[in-house]
């Protein structure tokens, strides 16, 4: 056997040593009346496969090693449903990254499905209570997951057509707690796969103007042993254990592969619709935590191949803040994460995936960033994932893991800055509108540079880390005390305002001002450049009780609550139809960046008009004055359709007001407009006139309100 000490030597050319060997061999495969089993375990010096019953008697097998250490064996007779794991030999040296225990049975990395929980009071660590660094000779076979054989089924139904980033609208949903309290959805497909294909669910994303949901974590995942202590469980999902296996829970007729098929139907349903599926993943770091957590898979097979490992080696090199930080820069670690994706888009269907903490995986052996990387040129080359879309969460918790703006071609990215100025805007805490305007238009102080189209920046106000959108207009402050922290939990810079009263309330005036901000939060979410994304719930007025790091509850506090529905229609009605008019006019989602280029006519003269304008209230465009005024509170953004292939000169002006009075506005003429229609805005119904406004005239914009004229 060929074993290969990494911390000894360099390693060889990352890329090639990726994607090099033959990984078809790992994981579990039905063929030729029995099933192959591979391994890659280098480091080993014995590997048993453990064939379990479901009375939990094993039968074990020798498996067999090449030299590029993947561990090998054929069992005729096993099928689909056959439950097993690892048993990995080698040295017990922490102090080299070596942290081998054949007495725990591990998982399968590339297994299809898991099944079976975790026992959190059982023998899951590989070290004694002692000690971290002397191993545990107790079995753990009856307390840990096991992997699952799947047989071959066909890919779900592919998409009619995949859609520009300028067509998208994405929405960010949590498969459980979508569906968990949806009145239509029968009560035994809840929370499911099943459930979200359910025809009422997909019908609502449908209706509101959805073209792609993003799945919160949906990799098997197991809870982290300290909130089981508390009587709690992780709920979003980012503690993954299985790269390949759908969450077993969310099945809702088994787990022995079942999860699979039913995966693969729900995304047919949603295929069907239109709607695209886009994965969060987590790369970054696994479900089995620092040295000292349990043992349920990768620290078992090589603890060294598979992690970060600090100087000694015998301790976690964390940047993600979960205790471990998985080794990309190891090629064999790298492979399985491509395998992965492969996978998923491949036979499971999924149309793209958001990494969550990215730039872990862009760290070398050294631990540095490099956007080089050779993740990001398999990425960029491989013939599958050059194909679909690619969104960075661009940070991490280490050196240097800030790195918002710095992916490049073939990327977007989370704008945490857009989401950090919006919010700030809306409460009054912002210095003029200069900012606003560079996070309307796609951030170009961030993302316009060689050639990065504005579609680079994924805009939000919301995700699942932090307030809801109506929390952030009830709260100024987190409420945690669920969690079981002592409120000490989640981040205290939340950027919200709670409009006067910390908290639900029946003052009516207080409502009234709360649904007006939770519109204009919307509004400039879904009208600015970029690609929106919507966190599911938002629409509806979905409320977590002022909890802002909501990720252990699984509980109403999380769920979507669908009885809010009629309640905060006015918020429903308003996302609609703001996301209508942007799928109708290509002018309000432009892919390329606007530098306020002149228009021109069909014969090629210059009509005056520009595709980018900045108006504060006067007929003239803003002067320097006007952007160098902290007390300004009102931005009009005139844009205009310059398209080569047009079919008719397509323009709005955008009015968005964040001061509490009202303010008269001139609505410029000339060459701008003949006249204005106002289609849609965030005030309450007759506040703004409904026919045709002529140009040169004024409009009394209410306090706090953004509005959408047409152009004609």
């Amino acid at each position: 056997m060929t074993t290969i000490d990494i911390f000894d030597t360099e390693p060889p050319d990352t890329v090639a040593a990726a994607t090099s060997v033959d990984t078809s061999r790992l994981g579990a495969h039905v063929r030729d009346g029995g099933t192959e089993f591979g391994l890659w375990a280098p480091r080993a010096t014995r590997v048993e496969l453990a064939l379990v019953a479901e009375d939990r008697s094993q039968q074990n097998y020798d498996m067999t090693v090449s030299g590029d250490g993947i561990w090998t064996s054929f069992v005729p007779g096993a099928g689909p449903g056959q439950r097993y794991g690892y048993r990995v030999h080698g040295e017990w040296a922490p102090e080299r990254g070596a942290r081998f225990n054949p007495a725990k049975l591990l998982l399968d990395p590339y297994a299809r499905a898991i099944t079976s929980g975790v026992d959190y009071s059982g023998p899951i660590l590989d070290h004694t209570p002692e000690s971290d660094y002397e191993p545990d000779p107790t079995d753990s076979a009856t307390a840990v997951p096991l992997s699952v054989v799947v047989g071959n089924t066909p890919a779900p139904a592919p998409l009619r057509r995949r859609r520009r980033m300028a067509e998208s609208v994405v929405y960010e949903l949590h498969v459980k707690g979508f569906t968990q309290l949806h009145p239509a959805v029968p009560e035994h497909l809840r929370g499911t796969y099943a459930g979200l294909a359910y025809p009422a669910v997909v019908q609502h994303l449908l209706d509101l103007g959805v073209t792609a949901v993003e799945l919160l974590p949906v990799h098997h995942f197991v809870s982290e042993p300290f909130l089981i202590g508390r009587g709690l469980a992780n709920y979003w999902g980012y503690n993954t254990l299985g790269f390949f296996a759908p969450h077993a829970a969310y099945c809702s007729v088994g787990t022995m592969g079942e999860q699979v098929r039913e995966f693969k139907e729900m995304v047919s349903a949603l295929h069907e619709a239109g709607i695209e599926v886009i994965l969060d993943v987590v790369y970054n770091h696994t479900g089995e935590g620092g040295h000292e957590g349990p043992t349920l898979a990768f620290r078992g097979i090589d603890h060294a191949g598979y992690y970060r490992l600090t100087d000694d080696l015998r301790t976690d090199y964390d940047v993600t803040g979960c205790g471990n930080s998985v080794d990309s820069s190891e090629p064999g670690t790298l492979r399985l994460i491509i395998d992965s994706l492969r996978y998923w888009v491949s036979e499971m269907g999924v149309d793209g995936f958001r990494f969550d903490l990215v730039t872990t995986l862009l760290r070398d052996r050294h631990h540095h960033v490099d956007q080089r990387h050779p993740f990001k040129e398999i990425l960029r080359t491989d013939p599958v994932l050059s194909k679909v879309k690619l969104i960075a969460e661009p940070w991490d918790l280490g050196p240097y893991g800030y790195q918002v703006g710095s992916f490049g071609d073939d990327w977007s990215e989370w704008n945490d800055r857009f989401r950090n100025h919006v919010r700030d805007f809306w409460r009054g805490n912002t210095h003029g509108v200069g900012e606003l305007a560079q996070r309307l238009v796609g951030s170009p102080d961030i993302f316009d540079y060689q050639n990065r189209p504005a579609t680079a920046s994924i805009n939000f106000v919301t995700a699942h880390d932090g307030f809801t959108m109506r929390d952030l207009v009830t709260y100024n402050v987190k409420h945690n005390g669920a969690n079981g922290e002592s409120n000490r939990d989640g981040t205290d810079d939340n950027r919200s305002w709670n409009c006067g009263y910390e908290g639900e309330t029946d003052d009516p005036e207080i409502k009234a001002l709360r649904h007006r901000q939770a519109q204009n939060l919307m509004a400039t979410l879904v009208l600015a450049a970029g690609v929106p994304m919507i966190t599911a719930g938002d629409e509806l007025g979905r409320t977590q009780q002022g909890n802002n790091n909501a990720y252990c509850q699984d509980s109403h506090i999380s769920w979507v609550h669908w009885d809010t529905e009629a309640a905060w229609a006015d918020q429903t009605d308003l996302t609609q139809a703001l996301l209508r008019l942007r799928a109708e006019h290509p002018v309000l989602r432009r892919t390329w960046f606007r530098h306020g280029e002149t228009i021109l006519d069909s014969t090629g003269t210059p009509t005056g008009r520009k595709n980018l304008a900045w108006f504060g209230g006067r007929s003239a465009e803003m002067t320097e004055a006007d952007w160098q005024d902290g007390t300004r509170r009102t931005l009009g953004i005139y844009l205009a359709d310059d398209s080569p292939d047009r079919e008719a000169d397509d323009a709005f002006l955008i009015w968005i007001h964040g001061g509490a009075d009202p303010v008269q506005v001139a609505l410029p003429d000339g060459f701008w407009a003949s006249t204005y229609r106002v289609l849609a805005h965030s005030g309450i119904e007759g506040e703004l006139p409904t026919g045709k406004l002529a140009a040169g005239t004024t409009l009394e914009l209410p306090g706090r309100t953004v509005a959408i004229l047409q152009v004609d």
